[in-house]
Formats: C-alpha cells, sequence, structure tokens
C-alpha cells in the first residue's frame, strides 16, 4: 500500500472518528442545518470523468450486500453521506425526490459512513420517511477511502450506465436546482 493511500486512510478514519459521536444537542444540530440549508456550496467537478466505480460491497440493514463494481447498465448516482453530517442531512430529502423524478432512468444510492451503521441510519431513515433512497451502510468507510481526497461529505458521484464518473460534487448540492437537473440529463442522454 502506498504511503499516500495509507495516509488518506488514516486521515479519514481521525476524521470520521471525531465526528461520529452520536452524542449531540437537538439545538446545535438544528443550528448546524439551518446553516447548511444556505452553504450548500458544492460545484460539479468533471475532473475525474471516466474513472470506473469502486468495486466496493455495502450492506443494507438486514445484511443483503451490493456490489458497486458490478452496477452496470443503468446510470447511478452515488451519494456518500453521514447522520452527523449537517449538509448531507438538508440534501437527503432532495435526493429522495430527484429519485422519485428519475426512477427508471438513474439509480440514486446512497451510502452511510456512520461508523454505527444501521443503529443510526435506520431510525434516520424511518424518521423522515424517504420514499425512494434505500439505506446502504458502509461503517469502515472502504468506499470514502477509495476516493481521492476521501473525507469529504456529502461526495456525490454520478456514473454512466457504463460505470464510469461522469462528474462529481464535493459537499453540499442543490440536487433540485435547474442546474442540477440539467447536468444529469445531459449525461443521462450521452
Amino acid at each position: 500500500m502506498s504511503l499516500r493511500l495509507s495516509f488518506t486512510i488514516l486521515a479519514s478514519a481521525l476524521f470520521l472518528a471525531a465526528c461520529d459521536s452520536g452524542a449531540g444537542d437537538a439545538a446545535q444540530q438544528q443550528e448546524q442545518l439551518g446553516e447548511a440549508k444556505q452553504e450548500l456550496a458544492g460545484e460539479i467537478d468533471r475532473s475525474f470523468a471516466g474513472e470506473l466505480m469502486p468495486a466496493v460491497t455495502v450492506t443494507d440493514p438486514t445484511g443483503k450486500q451490493l456490489n458497486l463494481g458490478a452496477l452496470q447498465g443503468q446510470p447511478v448516482l452515488l451519494n456518500l453521506w453521514a447522520t452527523w453530517c449537517a449538509p448531507c442531512v438538508v440534501e437527503m430529502p432532495m435526493l429522495d425526490q430527484l429519485a422519485a423524478t428519475k426512477q427508471g432512468e438513474l439509480r440514486v444510492i446512497t451510502v452511510s459512513q456512520d461508523m454505527r451503521g444501521a443503529d443510526v441510519v435506520v431510525p434516520f431513515f424511518e424518521a423522515r420517511q424517504f420514499a425512494h433512497l434505500e439505506p446502504w451502510l458502509d461503517p469502515q468507510n472502504d468506499l470514502g477511502a477509495s476516493y481521492d481526497g476521501g473525507g469529504v461529505m456529502p461526495l456525490t458521484v454520478l456514473y454512466n450506465a457504463s460505470g464510469e464518473e461522469v462528474f462529481r460534487v464535493a459537499g453540499g448540492y442543490h440536487w433540485d436546482s435547474e442546474e442540477a437537473l440539467a447536468a444529469i440529463e445531459e449525461a443521462l442522454k450521452e
């Protein structure tokens, strides 16, 4: 394993460990969510276009496995998020709506990087009643570590039907914006 990769994995693990305490004052969380709604400043980045989707296996709360590298035949919007990440929480309803709007054309996959896995993700999904998102889990952060600059969340990557990256957004993003929908439509036509 290269020194750079080792450093990236270590830095990601330390970042996640520091942020995944699970304890939090409700008022502080509400304040963070309010700030995040205004600070979704992620931008579309096409500099990684052509890279293949990582062959990482994620699980759902029942233990069902999904090998991301084997997903081909349909475009995929892959979102790495966590329950403690304010911009991630703000994006989730937009991603649920996007999944509904593009059903049959685009698969929206959200993968939680919460170290406590189903213990925090299942109640999160139940409370918000997402109708189109599935609660995939990656508590070891294998998926996050597979990306250059891993550790930034949310991280959302659009892959074409061949499993090749089209673009990514590091940080929060307005997935219901005209810019987002136009970029996705353009990618789906290719």
